[in-house]
Parts: structure tokens; C-alpha cells; sequence
């Protein structure tokens, strides 16, 4: 049996988290769920640690002491996954604009060997983007775009950030020599396990804009994921990728 961890972000989510678990607990996959939690004074921890009495065993609280950022949190979860026999590793929010009901079509892409990182893109075979203001809409895909030129990846939707992973990607991508800390970790990470030859697969989800809660984006996370994609594509030439 392939055992599977979700690893969850977490910073201000109290309107949202219990729901999202609970959503996660009742698909079929039966997979646990590790929250990192980046010390919100929302009460989001109180939240999941209420919600955790529900589901015995299955749903684990890493708490941190400040805002540290989503690439150091799923640094944390992958290597809470590597120490513990979990074969799918997958990365997704907590404001449910990912769907937990396409999980389990991220994690059987998996099991069923058709990849080893499942992408849930917003971009693969039309737009499927609810609720996001044109101006975001844009942003978005045109960052794509910008990617796709100055690394040559081979991914659509580069931020995406509903992923799958199979254990052997993680094993194998230089995890400390990771260093983005915002969307761009997840441009990163994606282009670390291209050039890793591992196969990457999209896989078509509608994502729709949270309705609680406040994004995360800012002017600096997007000026840091301008600038990796150069940064990337320099040391994949002289080959300290």
C-alpha cells in the first residue's frame, strides 16, 4: 500500500482549515495530513489540534514560531515525509481553492505509474480559473510564459501549487540546496525534478479563489519568483543544478 501525506501550509487560516480537513478525511485516498502551521494569531493551530480528536492518528501539527514562509514549510513536510514510510508526498492549500475532491486523481496518477510529480493545472487544455479579477488572471498565465522562455520548462502552469509527488523525486532533488521561499518554490521545485529527468504530468483542476481569508501574494513574492527563473536557468548551465 502506498501511504500518502498531505502537507498543508498553514498562516491565518481559521476560517477554512477544519473544513479542508475534514473534506480531505472523507476521500477515498485515506490519507494522513501534516498542517505546518507558521504561528497564527488567528488561533488556526487550537483548530487543527480540535479537529485532530476526530481522526485519531491521522492528521499531525507542526507549529513553528513565526511567519517563516511556504517553501520552508514544505521543506519541513518533505522531510517529516522522507522520515516516515510515505510513498506520495503532495503539497496543497488550505482555503480550499484547491478541491480536495481531485486528490484522489493527483495521487492515483501516481500509483498508477503515469508520472512522478501530478501537477492539478489551471492551465492545461483551457483556463479553468473561478472568481480571479482579469488583472490576477493574467498575472498568472503571463508568469507562465515568462518561464516557460527563460528555463525551457515544460510545464503550463508553473505555479501551480497542488502537486503529488512520488518519494523518489523527493530522494533525489538536492532539498537543501533549495533556497526559494515563496511562489517560486514551487517553480523550483518543479524545474529541480525536470532536470532530474523524472516525468512530470498535468493533470486538468478547476481552482477557485478562496472566499475566507486573505491571499498571500505581494510585490516581493512575485519580484522573487521574476528573478529564480534566470537564477535557475544560470545554474542548470553551469551545472550546479
Amino acid at each position: 500500500m502506498n501511504r500518502t501525506l498531505i502537507i498543508i501550509p498553514t498562516y491565518n487560516e481559521a476560517d477554512n482549515i477544519a473544513l479542508a480537513l475534514r473534506r480531505i478525511m472523507g476521500q477515498p485516498s485515506e490519507a494522513d495530513v501534516l498542517v505546518v502551521d507558521d504561528g497564527s494569531p488567528d488561533g488556526t493551530a487550537q483548530i487543527v489540534r480540535q479537529t485532530q480528536q476526530d481522526y485519531p492518528g491521522r492528521i499531525e501539527l507542526l507549529e513553528r514560531s513565526g511567519k517563516l514562509g511556504l517553501g520552508t514549510a514544505y521543506l519541513k513536510g518533505f522531510d517529516y515525509a522522507l522520515n516516515r514510510d510515505y510513498q506520495i508526498i503532495c503539497n496543497m492549500d488550505a482555503d480550499l481553492s484547491h478541491n480536495p475532491d481531485d486528490l484522489p486523481t493527483l495521487i492515483n496518477a501516481i500509483t498508477h505509474n503515469q508520472c512522478d510529480l501530478a501537477i492539478g493545472s489551471r492551465y492545461i487544455g483551457g483556463v479553468r480559473v473561478v472568481d480571479w479579477p482579469l488583472s490576477r488572471l493574467l498575472l498568472s498565465y503571463s508568469a507562465g510564459c515568462y518561464t516557460r522562455v527563460a528555463t525551457r520548462l515544460t510545464v503550463r502552469d508553473v505555479t501551480a501549487g497542488f502537486l503529488a509527488y512520488h518519494r523518489r523525486v523527493l530522494e533525489s532533488v538536492d532539498l537543501n540546496a533549495v533556497r526559494s521561499n515563496g511562489y517560486s518554490f514551487l517553480i523550483e521545485m518543479k524545474y529541480r525534478t525536470w532536470k532530474k529527468g523524472f516525468r512530470l504530468l498535468e493533470i486538468p483542476i478547476t481552482f477557485t479563489e478562496r472566499t475566507e481569508g486573505q491571499s498571500k501574494m505581494s510585490r516581493a513574492i512575485i519580484c522573487e519568483a521574476a528573478l529564480k527563473v534566470w537564477e535557475l536557468r544560470l545554474r542548470s548551465i553551469i551545472g550546479q543544478l
